[in-house]
């Protein structure tokens, strides 16, 4: 086998610029998709749900663009033609994943459409960042290989920290942070749009300057026989029989590392919300109670012709003014403020309601009703079609409701029950953060720089991690850091202190960057490493998958019907599980090479 050349400084930069966009890209979709998600009206017990689709098109992609890379050789390349196609389809995603909530979607069709823009932003980041990790492996000798991984740390590192900052920054510019009920405000939707910009640029950049060996010379200095690189790749079953012991004992502490992370991105902007913001909460809908039974539906209506709720929100019957009542579609105050249309109560510009069921309006000076201007604006208040029913009534649950052009109502999938006694019924409600807010949208751009703090903290970690004498001691250390970083911000109420709590969780991600893949690499040899690096990229996709599947259940087991769900005792749950991981650090069974000396620089992994 020859040995590789030395690489002079910018060619070992041009093999992994290419990840300062893509990891621009990840950081957008890590330290956003909740708070998108939450603002087009996803029910927080819900939100880890939408969590499983990355890590499950991490764990089908990596391991077929790994053993599929091996094998690939035409004229773009061997790892490039990987880069082109991720890289294309995540600039496209960008651009529309933000925009769930513009397109006049119901609140199920825009989370539908959210979820599958996520399925595809995550599986082309994935198959994106795959390929740079692998170059560095093909074409940088073991001497160099600390400087080619410790340049890739610090694109990797920069591409989280502008990803992150965006929001806040776009904000501090005087991009507006807020926007009406169910849109993304303009700061997070300008924010994918530049980082698209940047991804596509980092990518030509990389076309241009990267140039591959081909197959002869790549055989040549990676010590592969010609023969073996047309024999088929071996099997998963095959792989993961012949792993080394290495592979399963660093593949525990994953698990509880990843499954922490999982609760971080998904629980981190409503626990920052509610702890550090005050956000306020808001009341939405789930169905109407008839005494213990409770029936639930997108859409309740009397009969199937008047509709008395839709998407969580009850409508406004009228208004009552001085003991008279009025029914009707719009009510407007002072001239020009609606406050209610089409039978719905309008969000102000903070997110909050213009008006509420039952409690009197306060300064009223004029009062249009359906165009009518009133003469009388003494006592005025809007009601519920509910607590103007009386007696028996036949309540209509629906999935959809359309109006036609003359104004009827159409009713798909629905199912009727008989209501005895109005009079004894009630909406059945259940309080969110108030999404549409300025401090929830403040908080959403603090949870970027807080992310931030930690890629920082990472930076600075990471250059600590190899003066320890102990590679163990060191990555136990880190994730009981990590552990006490997620615990305080379970109880953290100060924004700026938070930045201790990330700090500490940066320790923790430093080391899970760096130990695995290094210890990994270590006992890896032949013409298959590619392979075994996609698998084990599943040790990072199956924890986050079976964190977001447990992670609805977990929360409501701590929440009470109706009331705020506390997701910031989820931090604690995450920070328990990665001090166990800090224990399991001791039962890793690690290969030392003979030439362990030269490589102690860790190298970094892909960020699923």
């Amino acid at each position: 086998m020859k040995t590789k050349p030395d690489l002079g400084f910018w060619k070992l930069w041009n093999l992994s610029f290419g990840f300062f966009g893509v990891q621009i890209a990840y950081a957008l979709q890590s330290a956003n998709v909740s708070r998108i998600f939450t603002t087009i009206g996803a029910d927080p017990h819900d939100l880890s749900y939408f969590w499983i689709l990355p890590p499950l098109m991490g764990l089908i992609v990596q391991p077929i663009v790994g053993m599929m890379s091996d094998r690939t050789w035409n004229r773009f390349g061997r790892r490039l033609p990987y880069l082109i196609l991720g890289a294309t389809i995540a600039v496209i995603v960008m651009c529309l994943l933000p925009n769930a909530g513009s397109f006049q979607f119901t609140v199920s069709s825009a989370i539908l459409f959210g979820l599958i823009a996520l399925m595809l932003l995550d599986t082309s980041i994935n198959m994106a960042m795959q390929p740079f990790k692998m170059l560095v492996g093909d074409m940088v000798n073991e001497k160099q290989k600390g400087l080619a991984y410790s340049i890739q740390s610090f694109l990797c590192n920069s591409g989280s920290v502008v990803g992150y900052i965006f929001p806040i920054c776009f904000g501090w510019i005087g991009i507006k942070n807020t926007a009406p009920s169910g849109m993304v405000p303009p700061t997070v939707i300008w924010s994918f749009y530049i980082g698209a910009a940047i991804l596509l640029l980092c990518v030509v950049y990389s076309l241009v300057k990267i140039k591959e060996w081909p197959p002869h010379v790549y055989n040549e200095y990676n010590g592969v026989e010609e023969k073996e690189t047309k024999q088929p790749t071996p099997g998963v079953i095959s792989l993961l029989k012949n792993a080394p012991s290495t592979f399963w004992t660093v593949g525990l502490v994953q698990f509880f590392c990843w499954f922490a992370f999982l609760f971080l991105w998904t629980y981190a902007t409503n626990t920052v919300a509610f702890k550090a913001f005050d956000t306020p909460t808001t009341q939405s809908i789930v169905g109407l109670k008839d005494g213990n039974k409770v029936y639930e539906a997108k859409n309740l209506l009397i009969q199937d012709s008047v509709l008395i709720m839709t998407h969580g929100h009850a409508l406004a019957e009228g208004v009552t003014v001085d003991g008279v009542f009025y029914p009707a579609s719009q009510i407007v105050i002072n001239g020009n403020d609606t406050i209610v249309s089409d039978h719905q109560i309008l969000n102000s510009e903070n997110g909050l309601a213009k008006a509420s069921f039952g409690k009197p309006l306060s300064g009223v000076k004029s009062l249009k009703i359906n165009g009518k201007e009133m003469t009388d604006c003494k006592n005025v208040t809007i009601s519920d079609y509910l607590s103007r029913l009386q007696g028996p009534f036949q309540l209509t649950q629906a999935a959809i409701v359309a109006k036609g052009a003359n104004g009827a109502l159409s009713v798909e999938d629905a199912s009727n029950v008989q209501i005895a006694d109005a009079s004894k019924c009630s909406f059945e409600t259940k309080t969110v953060l108030n999404s549409a807010t300025p401090q929830y949208n403040d908080a959403g751009n603090w949870v970027g720089l807080l992310f931030a703090v930690q890629a920082i903290g990472s930076v600075i970690w990471a250059v600590v991690l190899p003066k320890f004498r102990s590679r163990k001691f060191s990555y136990s250390l880190s994730l009981l850091l990590a552990g006490i970083g997620f615990i305080l911000m379970s109880f953290m109420t100060n924004q700026w202190i938070l930045f201790i709590a990330f700090l500490l969780i940066g320790c923790g991600w430093a080391a899970m960057l760096a130990w695995p893949f290094t210890i990994l690499t270590n006992s890896l040899k032949g013409g298959n490493i590619g392979a075994y690096l996609g698998l084990f990229n599943c040790t990072i996709c199956v924890p986050q998958i079976i964190a977001a599947l447990a992670g609805g259940w977990i929360l409501s087991m701590m929440s009470t019907p109706g009331e705020l769900a506390p997701e910031y005792l989820m931090m604690t749950v995450a920070g328990i599980a990665i001090i166990i991981g800090s224990v399991c650090v001791f039962f890793i069974k690690e290969h030392i090479p003979t030439d362990e000396k030269v490589q102690e620089t860790p190298a970094i992994s892909e960020n699923i």
